[in-house]
């Protein structure tokens, strides 16, 4: 099937400028782009799905160019309940450095940067320029200005539109870019870009959008959404994005491998097939895990966090080193020993237990596991000198109920 088709199939077409992008996207040889706004110094995984797209549409002959806005990210984009906190010169200009970065290692596309060229337009030149191709009755009704009316809309924010309509004519001109991809939120912002084209050089431009990557409450990936799933490895490790997607929903993981990775249409289905008939085994899962990691942060990575989880599962923390602790453990509050203590008293301290009685039953009753090991003797010592490299002591009461000592 065409790359048309494919996406189609995906799931990662929602809205179409024209009926002859398919002809357009089958026959390959356009110039199109994706952007997105600087407001943090990584990507995030719900980027990670938009910008696959880049790299089918690039396999399938096209040319990709990503967008970082520098200029539009020191305004804001227009947020569904309220506008967006302005951020500062420098910290756009880091943010860009950093996802200029990111973005070409990962994709190795073309990156720009629009403050490059919006820097240069004077407030006459935008409204004798610009301005007067939008109607303010259009610009209303657009989707993204609508939903904010009744709460109020600033005039930086309703000019949001403009700047990116303006990004696209701009690419036009100067690098022939003939189409934009986006989520479906900037759907009005793109179909604006293209009426600017149309009115101002008399030729027609494409767009077409896909769904956002969401979970199955219905709530997108971003870092505005609860925790980010972060590209960087120094902001979410391997083992976080691991874990991650082997606990994602059993109704989503099929959408998932669609959007997030590049396995044929024959081995997702069987993939669904299996995931069907066997949830519990959680191949699924576990192929949609391997396919993100290893694309983003390389087999190693992958591998580092599977044998985490491993240990985890299995209850082997003394296989793990100091730093993989902390990477498995950094959602908990470390309790810092100063001084070697009875593992009774631990037990109470780190709340583990609610009285020394009942730590002492715990104990008896083979419970409690001091790094990996059952431990049953009252008289044990958690100590520096058996701590997981001197540093790192891991309690578990029971199958689940895990606690961290750090040594000083």
């Amino acid at each position: 099937m065409g790359i048309y088709e494919e996406l189609e199939w995906r799931g990662l077409i929602k809205d179409v400028s024209d009926p002859s992008i398919k002809e357009k996207l089958n026959a390959g040889g356009m110039t199109f782009y994706i952007g997105t706004d600087p407001t943090g110094d990584s990507l995030h995984i719900g980027h990670f799905s938009s910008f696959l797209i880049c790299k089918r549409l690039k396999d399938a002959g096209h040319t990709p160019i990503l967008l970082v806005g520098g200029g539009t990210g020191l305004i804001g984009d227009p947020k569904p309940d309220a506008e967006r906190p302005i951020i500062s010169y420098e910290e756009v200009e880091h943010n860009f450095k950093c996802l200029k970065e990111q973005a070409i290692k990962l994709f190795g596309f073309e990156v720009v940067n629009n403050y490059d060229w919006l820097k240069e337009i004077n407030m006459i030149e935008f409204l004798r320029d610009y301005g007067k191709y939008f109607n303010v009755n259009v610009m209303l009704q657009k989707d993204i200005v609508k939903r904010r009316l009744d709460t109020g809309i600033t005039y930086t924010e309703f000019t949001y539109m403009i700047l990116q309509a303006l990004d696209f004519w701009y690419l036009n001109k100067t690098k022939g870019v003939t189409l934009q991809v986006a989520g479906q939120d900037q759907w009005g912002n793109i179909t604006a870009g293209i009426d600017l084209i149309r009115k101002k050089e008399g030729i027609e431009a494409y767009a077409f959008t896909m769904p956002l990557l969401t979970k199955a409450d219905g709530t997108k990936f971003g870092k505005t959404n609860g925790k980010a799933i972060w590209l960087d490895i120094n902001k979410t490790s391997a083992y976080e994005m691991y874990q991650f997607f082997i606990n994602s929903e059993d109704s989503k993981v099929i959408d998932y491998l669609k959007f997030l990775t590049f396995l044929s249409k024959e081995e997702i289905e069987e993939l669904e097939e299996k995931n069907n008939e066997h949830p519990e085994y959680r191949e699924a899962h576990k192929a949609l895990a391997k396919e993100v990691i290893t694309f983003i942060h390389g087999e190693n990575a992958y591998n580092e966090a599977v044998r985490i989880s491993e240990c985890l599962f299995s209850g082997k923390v003394n296989e793990l080193n100091a730093k993989q602790i902390e990477i498995s453990f950094q959602d908990f509050n470390a309790f810092e020993l100063k001084e070697d203590t009875n593992i009774i008293d631990v037990l109470v301290l780190i709340g583990a237990a609610k009285s020394k009685s009942e730590a002492r039953q715990f104990l008896s009753g083979g419970g409690v596991y001091i790094n990996g090991e059952s431990q049953k003797d009252f008289g044990f010592m958690v100590t520096k000198q058996n701590a997981i490299e001197q540093v790192y002591t891991v309690i578990r009461r029971g199958k689940k109920n895990y606690y961290l000592i750090k040594h000083e």
